[in-house]
């Protein structure tokens, strides 16, 4: 076999394989998208018993809320986005929005860092992308015209790349 059919061989089990994964990232990326708007989040209420007298700093590790801020103390309650802590009771009930299960797994597995099990897949989809890239340019003999419109094609689709990234 030349190394054209080859390529074309792997390629194209290479894509059966990796069709469920390519999915997810599809869809758990468009999710990111809109990561900083209540896009595909649900409300959920807590109602927690957390020790009482606690400050605002400490509130916030203890409800291990990034971000956290406290908007207002007064009375012995410290008030705070969506919702609200008993100094005294040590009673906090607040509302957070989060995504449904399945898409912030989805968006998990998206997001892994070196540090997690995850991202041994994503080192390895990345790299199956990078042989999609190049085993494309085997798919059609150079010199035929297709090949020379992909190359085209190809050329148009980097330039939009690099506007898009630098615009």
């Amino acid at each position: 076999m030349k190394v054209h059919q080859k390529m074309r061989v792997w390629h194209r089990y290479l894509g059966f394989f990796l069709a469920g994964i390519m999915a997810i990232y599809a869809i758990s990326g468009i999710v990111l998208i809109f990561r900083d708007t209540d896009a595909f989040k649900k409300v959920e209420h807590f109602e927690e018993k957390l020790p009482a007298g606690l400050g605002a700093e400490q509130l916030g590790e203890a409800l291990k809320m990034r971000r956290f801020r406290a908007e207002k103390e007064e009375n012995g309650m410290i008030y705070f986005r969506d919702g609200q802590y008993n100094q005294a009771t040590g009673e906090a009930k607040y509302s957070k929005k989060e995504l449904p299960f399945f898409l912030d797994k989805m968006t998990h597995l998206h997001k892994a860092t070196s540090s997690r099990p995850l991202a041994f897949l994503n080192i390895f989809f990345g790299i199956s992308l990078l042989f999609f890239v190049l085993s494309a340019f085997w798919m059609y003999f150079p010199g035929t015209d297709i090949f020379k419109k992909g190359l085209i094609y190809t050329a148009v689709g980097l330039v939009f790349a690099l506007v898009l990234l630098f615009v």
